[in-house]
């Protein structure tokens, strides 16, 4: 495995954004020809044999802007033929040709864990991820997610505080998404990696997460799914992580609530039941093995071009809210369990008098239940359910 040059490079990236040549067509293209100018060479050809439709190739110029946009950026283009891609990932079915990487590229060959789950999730389930994400990143493990929001947000806060985590994206590097983690995002960049198999400026669609998704499995020795709705992108990873040999745990929870539904199915199909860190770390084996730079990784800095992050000093940030009103949020967060107001204060980002005034707006409307030591949860039978 030895390291493309750059012209190499932009021959991979040529065959790889032209039309119609997804991974494992990019994969069978290059066995049968050896190199991939000599498959770009010929696609017009297999094109004009195949009697589909004439898919549009990637001119050199665009391929030769990308990778300079990638280098100005200070991000590395990894090929999946060079050393420095991670041999996980490598194994899977369809592999990424090219992965832009944003951040230090030794973490992908480190052990990692998945933490997933819903974006509109629970306080409890935000608390969850989080402090497995600290627990886990304090242990030598590196914690990877999708930098969505909810469950993803707070596992990757919680890696931080604890030592390393991966993002992987569906957008391209340069693009945060959703838009309110874009301090996160940099702030991963600067201490641990941002990944992403798309060309930068690329804005995500609905199609691309599931191919995220698979990265996402594929860098990992397991994935942990802590709140999931049935039919939900989580339970997409985690079946990917299942056909790729991964361990597939879940966090159980109340069957009233339904961002429950998906993990307690997961666990009636085999997954391994998780409640703490050390659950996922009996699940995963020793990590007795674990480099010394890998259990404290050190902090990095960032490019002058790439977007600033809070200096290693100074706290963690917590990202912004999602759009929508207080009511809105408060409802998102709570589930049938009770929940300190508190936390709900801490975590909806607003004043202790403004939380109050929606908990008792709630409470009016018989959507909240109030319980003993100021802790309130979403009512057993809300308006309209009987």
């Amino acid at each position: 495995m030895t390291p493309l040059s750059e012209t190499e490079k932009i021959d991979w990236l040529q065959l790889c954004r032209s039309g119609g040549v997804g991974p494992r067509t990019f994969t069978k293209l290059l066995e049968r020809f050896g190199t991939a100018r000599r498959a770009y060479e010929e696609l017009p050809r297999l094109m004009r044999e195949a009697g589909g439709e004439r898919w549009r190739r990637c001119r050199r110029d665009e391929a030769e802007a990308e990778l300079e946009a990638l280098q100005g950026r200070g991000a590395h283009l990894i090929a999946r033929v060079e050393a420095d891609y991670p041999a996980r990932l490598a194994e899977i079915a369809d592999p990424p040709p090219l992965l832009a990487v944003l951040g230090d590229p030794a973490l992908l060959a480190a052990p990692a864990v998945a933490i997933v789950g819903a974006r509109n999730a629970s306080a409890h389930g935000r608390m969850l991820a989080k402090a497995l994400g600290k627990e886990l990143a304090e242990a030598g493990l590196v914690v990877v997610s999708g930098l969505a929001r909810g469950i993803d947000t707070a596992a990757h806060e919680g890696a931080l505080a604890g030592g390393a985590t991966i993002a992987v994206i569906a957008s391209g590097i340069d693009v945060a998404y959703p838009p309110d983690n874009e301090q996160l995002m940099a702030q991963i960049a600067a201490r641990g990696a941002v990944v992403s198999e798309r060309p930068p400026g690329a804005v995500p669609q609905a199609r691309h997460f599931p191919r995220r998704n698979r990265i996402i499995a594929g860098l990992c020795l397991g994935v942990v799914v802590v709140e999931a709705a049935p039919q939900s992108g989580s339970l997409i990873t985690a079946r990917l992580a299942a056909e790729q040999g991964r361990e597939v745990m879940a966090v159980p929870g109340s069957p009233l609530d339904p961002r429950h539904r998906g993990t307690n199915q997961l666990l009636r199909d085999g997954a391994t039941l998780v409640e703490s860190a050390a659950d996922v770390r009996a699940a995963l084996g020793a990590l007795d093995a674990i480099p010394a730079p890998i259990r404290r990784p050190r902090r990095r800095e960032l490019p002058a071009s790439a977007p600033p992050s809070a200096p290693p000093s100074a706290p963690l940030e917590v990202a912004a809210p999602p759009p929508g009103d207080l009511l809105g949020r408060l409802q998102e967060r709570l589930g049938v369990e009770p929940l300190l107001v508190d936390e709900l204060i801490r975590q909806c980002h607003a004043t202790s008098s403004e939380v109050q005034q929606a908990l008792l707006e709630l409470e009016l409307e018989g959507r909240i239940e109030r319980h003993p030591g100021n802790r309130v949860s979403l009512a057993s039978f809300p308006p309209g359910h009987i």
